[in-house]
């Protein structure tokens, strides 16, 4: 009889938990969104009405009344990396009250020589000062359950979940000891994945700073390097001078897809791509008068100055047409017309002076 009011309650109920649920994902997605937070899954579900029953059935005892369950209404947030958990949760404390005394933080609840199922619950409600609906009076005091993890735990959680076991004292003890290991690999391969991710961060501050700093020839050739040093628009005085030649706008594109020729021209640092824009600059100026003569072009783009010093280097370097031909098909593909760009280009050079046949 006290299981089944419970179930009438909830039935009438049915609208308001739908309403929180739905408050509360827009919230979440809203704030995360507006702190530039990532995460792989901000998800929320109504129990049903078979699985509370099924939960009154076995502990129908500990309840005595329908606001005593306080996962009717369930989210969860799961994040990328372990560390993020910890700032969602202090995001999540600002927005909801929080119900400290039913919150549970299950990753302080293993003892140091045991591994499994590691999750953040807060058990919260919506204030005043952030929704009130007077049609629904009851909006503010109903609890939910939030659960932040990560998507490791999530995956360990399923698949405990599967086994169709809810603690260590029902699984065989054959089988205790493989789940122990795979969850000491799951909480290994969290730590790991969250550790990478910091030193990979320290390292782009570092070379960033490397960069501005100038000093060039300790900065390596690579994705990361080359993308802060193009902040720096080191091409832009070349590019602005080449769009003066027919007083055209410049488009400001990126200079990233230059990067794989430059690798290809043996460039090892930032210097080395620093040397060939003083070395060759007024070649690719040059180049750039021959190329745009009588065209009435009214739009450069900036990467055309890189693109004309890298077509200076490799003819001066005496890779001729070939070496062109596969820069363009590099950038563009392969292509028929590639050769016949290159052919072009290579008697434009020799008509600048740049290089004799």
């Amino acid at each position: 009889m006290h299981c089944e009011m419970i179930l009438d309650e909830y039935r009438e109920r049915q609208p308001i938990y739908n309403k929180i649920k739905d408050i509360v994902l827009d919230m979440l997605h809203r704030t995360l969104r507006d702190n530039n937070m990532v995460v792989t899954a901000v998800e929320g579900r109504v129990k049903t009405e078979q699985s509370l029953a099924g939960k009154l059935e076995l502990k129908g005892g500990k309840y005595h009344t329908i606001d005593d369950i306080t996962d009717i209404v369930g989210v969860r947030i799961i994040t990328f990396f372990s560390d993020e958990v910890d700032k969602i949760a202090a995001m999540v404390e600002r927005m909801f009250d929080i119900d400290w005394d039913n919150s549970v933080d299950k990753r302080k609840m293993l003892a140091i020589d045991r591994f499994g199922y590691m999750s953040l619950h807060y058990i919260c409600r919506i204030p005043k000062s952030l929704c009130v609906d007077e049609q629904y009076p009851q909006l503010n005091d109903i609890r939910f359950e939030l659960q932040m993890r990560t998507a490791l735990q999530h995956v360990w959680a399923n698949m405990q979940h599967d086994t169709g076991y809810k603690s260590e004292v029902e699984i065989p003890v054959e089988y205790q000891r493989s789940l122990n290991r795979l969850a000491g690999i799951l909480e290994l391969a969290d730590e790991q994945f969250s550790r990478i991710r910091k030193e990979i961060n320290d390292y782009r501050r570092n070379v960033q700073s490397l960069v501005a700093s100038g000093n060039f020839d300790e900065v390596p050739l690579n994705g990361d390097t080359f993308r802060s040093y193009c902040e720096l628009r080191p091409f832009q005085r070349l590019a602005n001078k080449i769009a003066t030649i027919n007083q055209a706008e410049l488009y400001d594109d990126s200079p990233m897809p230059y990067f794989q020729i430059l690798l290809r021209l043996d460039m090892k640092t930032i210097g080395d791509v620093e040397r060939m824009r003083a070395e060759y600059s007024d070649g690719a100026y040059q180049l750039a008068l021959i190329q745009l003569a009588g065209t009435g072009l009214d739009i450069v783009a900036y990467s055309v100055a890189l693109q004309n010093l890298c077509i200076v280097k490799i003819l001066k370097m005496g890779f001729g047409t070939a070496g062109l031909t596969a820069m363009f098909a590099a950038l563009y593909g392969d292509s028929a017309y590639n050769a016949q760009r290159a052919e072009r280009i290579y008697r434009q050079a020799v008509r600048s002076g740049l290089i004799s046949e």
